[in-house]
């Protein structure tokens, strides 16, 4: 039944309706005299394969109902890591000439000026800032992690209203008040703090964007930006969503990495014989698993994490739909980096006795399931192998005649300013470009963060890890899961890019 229901998905992906997608609905004409809105939704720590549309098996509807009716990337790529990707997904930059080379820098710190400041540079325009000047309406809900600093926060970026967390993680109940890691909320320019009872942030982030779509007129086009801290540690779900995944994840991770990488093959997004990146050795074959429930229950609180954002996310799209401005709108999803291998428990913020996921709990999932999350990849967040860099994207636009197709069409974080100043009538000098613009190639791709440093150029990808030292080559074309090292074998072609790499890295003027 199961192996029907996903056929019957890659035939709904591979063959809705055209008409949709190209805007010839009653009213499309009207709309294509518009600018168009502009919607960006960023998950947090979501790795490759975690929704359906791309294998996984966790419950996401309004994803994929989505995706089958977007452009659907293979190949996307963000920065390996939440604050550089912001940096870059917000200026179009990479993120060492946004500011952003490494993290956010503390509220009260003074950092030297440069490419690891912890803060946008105030130089360098915001894509908020760019609509906003050329007549959109702007906000953001959600994670902003690219200043912590008041004179850095959304309003001064250009984003006419903003509610969410200022800082990196905090508890999904409240804000965390430790020190020296307290975290900032703000509503628009003014601190703000969750009330004492009945708040999870995921439902609020979306609150927030379904108010502003709703006071939406339809005649000024928006800019909005949702955020989600989801699924980012810590894990926090609401209990009814949580016992959903109990059953499905005492499977364990072996089973489940290989279940999805077969639903892959089935829905059409890996090409030829795409090989599965065998489980790292310090990670136990789950028959040898000491305290499975413990392990069971973080990966389902992980999972109604991903279903509650999806639920979000629903409400956000029906909001465009009431409107009747779902068609000329530009949505965007991916995540802002792999899966997470993070260990938080010496943190301290975990209270003996009480369940993972209710308030008072501080957990993440850990390196075992984040590579359930990265299938078919190796490594994970902040790594430059593709599980730390490979992203979902979905990409719809149906009055803009955005097909609802698998494309092997390689691309980076950087082109979403560039496809919205794009549609916008903006020129842009920033090394991006509109995905709507036809297919380059040749193109040329870089990374680097925290001595994790890479380059990709057509199927060719050149990598070196802080922990090995040495350049690796692989062939994605063929080997897109990098277990085929062609560094000895295609020297010259090794060569070649770690030349590209090297003068790319020195020329930036930082």
């Amino acid at each position: 039944m199961r192996l029907i229901i996903f056929a019957l998905l890659a035939l709904l992906l591979c063959t809705c309706d055209r008409a949709v997608n190209r805007g010839e609905d009653a009213g499309a004409n009207e709309l294509d005299k518009r600018p168009p809105n502009i919607l960006i939704i960023l998950a947090d720590d979501m790795g490759f394969s975690d929704i359906g549309a791309y294998g996984g098996e966790i419950n996401t509807p309004n994803l994929d109902a989505l995706a089958a009716v977007s452009r659907r990337y293979r190949r996307f790529y963000n920065a390996g890591r939440c604050c550089p990707t912001r940096a870059a997904l917000l200026t179009g930059r990479y993120p060492h000439a946004a500011g952003m080379g490494g993290m956010v820098s503390s509220a009260n710190g003074k950092p030297e000026p440069g490419p690891y400041q912890g803060y946008l540079r105030p130089d360098l325009p915001t894509i908020a800032e760019d609509l906003r000047a050329a007549g959109y309406r702007t906000w953001m809900s959600g994670k902003w992690h690219v200043g912590e600093s008041r004179q850095h926060w959304p309003h001064r970026r250009g984003f006419d209203r903003y509610f969410g967390l200022i800082s990196g993680a905090s508890s999904y109940y409240a804000i965390r008040t430790d020190q020296p890691r307290q975290r900032q909320m703000a509503l628009d320019s003014l601190p703000w703090s969750p009330p004492d009872s009945g708040f999870y942030a995921t439902a609020a982030y979306t609150d927030f964007a379904v108010e502003r779509i709703e006071e939406s007129d339809g005649e000024q086009p928006f800019f909005g930006y949702l955020a989600y801290t989801a699924p980012h540690w810590p894990l926090h779900a609401p209990e009814a969503t949580v016992k959903k995944y109990v059953k499905v994840y005492e499977r364990g991770w072996d089973l489940l990495r290989g279940n999805r990488h077969f639903r892959q093959h089935a829905l059409g997004l890996n090409r030829g014989e795409v090989q599965l990146s065998p489980m790292d050795v310090d990670v136990p074959r789950w028959k040898d698993v000491e305290d499975r429930a413990t392990w069971v229950r973080k990966m389902a609180v992980y999972a109604a994490m991903v279903e509650e954002m999806d639920r979000g996310i629903g409400r956000v799209l029906a909001a465009l739909d009431a409107g009747g401005q779902r068609a000329n709108t530009l949505v965007f999803f991916l995540s802002d980096n792999g899966g997470c291998d993070e260990s938080v428990i010496q943190r301290g913020l975990h209270r003996p006795g009480v369940l993972i996921g209710q308030p008072g709990s501080y957990e993440a999932y850990e390196r075992p399931w984040s590579q359930l999350s990265n299938v078919p990849f190796r490594r994970y967040k902040a790594w430059v192998n593709e599980g730390g860099i490979a992203t979902p994207l979905l990409f719809s636009w149906p009055a803009g005649g955005i097909d609802s197709v698998w494309t092997d069409d390689v691309g980076h974080v950087i082109d979403l300013p560039a496809t919205c100043r794009n549609v916008a009538g903006l020129s842009s000098t920033h090394p991006g470009r509109p995905l709507t613009a036809p297919t380059d190639t040749s193109r040329t791709i870089f990374w680097e963060h925290q001595g994790q440093q890479a380059v990709r150029r057509g199927d060719w990808k050149l990598l070196r890890n802080s922990d090995e030292g040495k350049w690796k080559l692989y062939n994605l074309r063929d080997d897109p899961a990098e277990l085929i090292d062609l560094a000895n074998e295609e020297a010259g072609m090794r060569e070649d890019l770690s030349r590209t790499f090297t003068d790319w890295w020195s020329n930036q003027a930082w």
